[in-house]
């Protein structure tokens, strides 16, 4: 599911920080600061690159989580994808193809960090080796999956003020993509129907 694999953020500028390598101190440090968002809703900005350097896609759009596990991820046109869960299904749709392919929310897909943003915090130390930086007011966690067959090598995280600021992810041929979160706002209420994906009349289905 390209969608899901393309998530990440731009390069941060952070300059003569305090390198904490300990496990238990970013496992407890990020959990925190993901437990101040049980939803969040705003805008981002994705950029990929290719191992050189040279751009192969800009697209941006609107995404919306309530932890744990509900997720919608909504891509603009012209490239325009959906991406939904509801703690149970993933359910991407294209447009385009008229095609929507299904997924259960199994353990292979608790890697993604589309899903990790809005997932079971608790299953954060089982799946990934964390180390983590603080700056200023920012605080930067580096994830890797303990998994050998997972979407990605590393994936950063990285707080400003306490609220999500980007992501970083890099797979396993050096393709980075870059996500800048924009107008983020947490916890307000969230209409819980909008993770619920209703399929289009005439769409081909994919069950996976």
């Amino acid at each position: 599911m390209r969608l899901i694999r393309m998530l990440m953020v731009a390069v941060l500028g952070l300059t003569a920080l305090s390198v904490q390598a300990d496990d238990k101190v970013a496992i407890s440090r990020l959990t925190e600061m993901l437990n101040k968002a049980q939803t969040i809703t705003g805008r981002f900005s994705q950029l990929t690159l290719d191992g050189s350097g040279t751009q192969l896609q800009e697209t941006s759009g609107e995404l919306s989580l309530k932890r744990p596990g509900l997720f919608r991820w909504h891509t603009d046109a012209p490239m325009e994808q959906l991406l939904v869960s509801n703690g149970e299904k993933v359910w991407l749709y294209d447009p385009d193809l008229e095609q929507v392919t299904i997924q259960t929310l199994d353990q292979r897909l608790t890697h993604t960090p589309a899903l990790l943003l809005s997932g079971d915090i608790s299953k954060i130390s089982e799946n990934f080796e964390i180390t983590h930086k603080e700056g200023g007011d920012v605080v930067d966690f580096i994830l890797k999956p303990k998994a050998k067959d997972t979407l990605f090598d590393t994936l950063r995280l990285s707080f400003r003020n306490g609220v999500i600021n980007d992501m970083q992810l890099i797979d396993s041929v050096g393709q980075r993509t870059n996500i800048l979160f924009l107008g983020i706002k947490m916890n307000q209420a969230i209409d819980t129907a909008q993770f619920t994906f209703k399929i289009p009349e005439g769409a081909d289905v994919i069950q996976e």
